[in-house]
């Protein structure tokens, strides 16, 4: 930025000090130094455009050489199985068409993607893995039982009863 030393800054100072008068003069550095907070900031800003665009440019760069490469692989390994479809063709033109059929879409394997088949599993027939002798140590409940039932069987016994 502007190379500015110790001396030229008291100069300045000193002649803002008599132009503008000892009682503006912390006004005006303030309203100065916003401003200049605000460039600083504007310049970073900018930077930081700059550097997300070049960036931007870049990875369409590799995007492009990447689709390039894969263009370039998915050739050979067309020209590959072409090559490779051939001589199996002419490696089996000598059989007798009964002991091996030659289906060419077979040998590439079908280009759709598998059919989605249901397991045939219910979650709500899940067998627990726990054992019994747990569960009852535990307290885990394995009967339903009523509100009142539940409420009968926790009632704190009668002392009037005989013994």
């Amino acid at each position: 930025m502007i190379d500015l030393g110790i001396s030229k800054l008291a100069l300045i100072g000193a002649v803002a000090l008599i132009v503008i008068g000892p009682e503006k003069l912390p006004r005006v550095a303030r309203t100065v130094g916003a401003l200049l907070g605000k460039a600083q900031r504007y310049v970073s800003d900018v930077k930081a455009e700059v550097s997300r665009s070049m960036e931007l440019e870049e990875l369409k760069k590799m995007k492009d050489s990447v689709t390039e490469a894969a263009r370039d692989v998915e050739s050979s390994v067309q020209s590959g199985a072409n090559d490779f479809e051939k001589s199996w063709s002419d490696a089996t033109a000598g059989l007798d068409g009964a002991s091996t059929a030659y289906d060419a879409n077979a040998s590439l394997g079908s280009l759709e993607p598998p059919v989605y088949k249901h397991p045939r599993k219910n979650w709500r027939l899940k067998q627990g893995a726990m054992p019994q002798w747990y569960k009852a140590r535990a307290g885990v409940r394995t009967r339903t039982q009523s509100g009142a039932a539940r409420v009968a069987r926790f009632r704190p016994r009668s002392n009037s009863a005989p013994r």
